[in-house]
């Protein structure tokens, strides 16, 4: 057992920065997603998103991305950006979603990726 005056400090090189007004944790910048080999779950998570968002425009509950931004809160180049990725192959999106394959781009890399024809993107994204 401790006694109250001993501690242990723990050093995690991270940086807390303000983005599209909220505050984010940044990895240090030497830090690489797929370093660990690991699907990033920011990926995931920006993918669902991204198709949530598809699903409520196609629904006819937003008629213009500025809408949908001023609804989730969020910069409309943003909202606009993270859209793309509902738009990937659906051969990238299988291999990503389903297989947790390990892009070797990053989630901003992979939104450019998607305005491109879907038989170059798994070369983009995997290669």
């Amino acid at each position: 057992m401790m006694k109250p005056d001993d501690s242990i400090q723990i050093f995690v090189p991270l940086k807390v920065r303000k983005q599209n007004g909220r505050p984010k944790i940044m990895p240090p910048a030497t830090y690489l997603p797929s370093e660990d080999r690991t699907q990033d779950p920011h990926i995931l998570r920006a993918i669902g998103r991204a198709w949530g968002w598809r699903r409520r425009m196609e629904a006819g509950e937003f008629n213009t991305v500025t809408d949908l931004a001023k609804a989730v809160g969020l910069a409309e180049r943003h909202v606009s950006r993270q859209l793309r990725l509902a738009y990937l192959a659906p051969g990238v999106l299988k291999r990503l979603v389903y297989k947790r394959e390990v892009p070797a781009v990053t989630l901003l890399k992979l939104t450019d990726v998607a305005a491109l024809p879907w038989h170059e993107q798994p070369g983009q994204v995997f290669d």
